[in-house]
């Protein structure tokens, strides 16, 4: 079982005094083990061994996703590849993916740091933890199966699809806490009334443990009274562990942060300015004590804010805002991080598909809709709809396999894409903020 409570009530200055200690002992071991990190700290004139204290971080560097990228697969390790227990990616085709490896320290870590969210829910080794997010590379599914394992949980490995199936394990097994993106949730939720059951009262759920995408407070709400259950948010990302960073309590009033093992700043995301506690701006982590692929400063693009004072909940752990949004392009699909440009590597391979081409995101019952709307080269003839509908197909299959998620392709005649003179407008999301 868990030995996280304790920690969760400390006084703060005991919790920095951890801090500073363990990122003393990362600088060290970034320096002396990582080439990129030794020549940035080298460059930036940035002396890791002279950290005094937390506010000394700021004369740091920042560390971006494209420095993961150009330095993949293993130019991140701070451990000899042997020590390596388990490796983690984010979505992306080869050579754009972010490597995001664990010692065994790191798994239990990692354990330790999602049961922290079934403390959260009210749970304990009585409860029956349904996990349905992806298992795999996605670091959702194994992140929320080692918290429960930690915890000491009746642990279901169910995975996401196959929703019908789904329903039954929830009605038979008894599962109390389900862990899953909240649209796949809502789809359940719907799927079930759809079949005539009702989950008040057919299912056996206290809490979800939801996130991986972003959600409103007008869904979280439509998601409790389908369910009768209570919804928490929980943050995490494959660079600096995966989810379990932060988790919201039962007061729903912000997500606590880890902190005895990740260090959280809010920059202005123009000038890299370090903000005070209540300012919105973009979270920037650093990994406290991981061992296989620490990270320094680490700029997620997530926007929120440090809230300040104590949650009523007692803990004492600094909590962050649920997210605001992104300083980038990212595209967060049913819990898959896409890029624009990843897409567009996809069609590339297809000589028939011309530049111009424009995603649209909709909402449709409880989930995202994705379809790609590209237009042929002029050398493509529509006369023969069999062709057509056979290179869209092809198209489907090869972006389900580079990013592991659907979307929808449909090739449209020349010219049918809005031109702009300014910057094309690649994505149009129509979904509805409030579903």
């Amino acid at each position: 079982m868990t030995k996280t409570q304790p920690v969760l009530t400390l006084p703060h200055d005991q919790i920095e005094a951890m801090q500073l200690e363990g990122i003393k002992k990362s600088l060290a071991a970034c320096y002396e083990n990582i080439e990129f990190y030794k020549n940035l700290f080298d460059q930036a004139g940035f002396d890791p061994y002279g950290l005094e204290s937390l506010d000394d971080l700021k004369k740091c560097p920042f560390t971006s996703k494209q420095d993961l990228r150009d330095n993949y697969p293993y130019g991140m390790l701070a451990v000899p590849l042997a020590d390596v227990k388990e490796i983690h990616m984010s979505s992306g085709t080869c050579g754009v993916a972010t490597v995001g490896a664990y010692t065994q320290k790191d798994l239990e870590t990692w354990g330790e740091c999602f049961a922290r969210g079934i403390i959260y829910a009210n749970g304990s080794e009585q409860d029956v933890c349904h996990v349905c997010y992806g298992y795999g590379l996605f670091t959702g599914g194994l992140g929320a199966h080692y918290g429960g394992l930690d915890m000491g949980c009746t642990t279901i490995p169910m995975s996401a699809g196959n929703t019908e199936r789904q329903i039954r394990v929830l009605r038979d097994m008894g599962s109390s806490i389900i862990c899953c993106t909240p649209s796949y949730a809502m789809h359940i939720a719907d799927t079930a009334i759809a079949m005539g059951l009702d989950p008040k009262k057919d299912f056996h759920l206290r809490a979800g443990i939801h996130g991986a995408e972003p959600f409103s407070d007008n869904f979280r709400a439509d998601l409790e009274k389908k369910l009768d259950y209570k919804v928490l948010d929980v943050y995490g990302l494959t660079e600096t562990m995966g989810p379990g960073v932060a988790i919201e309590c039962w007061e729903q009033t912000g997500l606590h942060l880890a902190e005895d093992h990740f260090y959280a700043e809010i920059i202005d995301p123009e000038t890299g300015e370090v903000l005070p506690d209540g300012e919105w701006g973009e979270l920037v982590l650093t990994t406290v004590d991981r061992e296989a692929s620490p990270v320094i400063r680490y700029r997620t693009r997530d926007i929120t804010r440090i809230l300040p004072g104590e949650c009523a909940c007692g803990r004492t752990h600094r909590r962050i805002d649920r997210l605001h949004g992104r300083t980038d392009d990212m595209l967060i699909i049913r819990g898959v991080n896409v890029f624009p440009s990843q897409i567009e590597d996809v069609m590339k391979t297809f000589p028939q598909i011309s530049s111009w081409y424009q995603i649209t995101l909709e909402t449709k019952g409880s989930l995202d809709v994705v379809t790609l709307r590209a237009e042929p080269e002029h050398n493509v003839s529509f006369d023969s709809p069999t062709e057509i509908e056979a290179l869209q197909n092809e198209i489907q299959a090869a972006l389900k396999t580079a990013l592991s998620v659907g979307i929808k392709v449909k090739i449209v005649e020349p010219n049918a894409i809005p031109r702009s003179e300014g910057k094309a407008k690649r994505v149009v999301d129509l979904r509805t903020v409030d579903a």
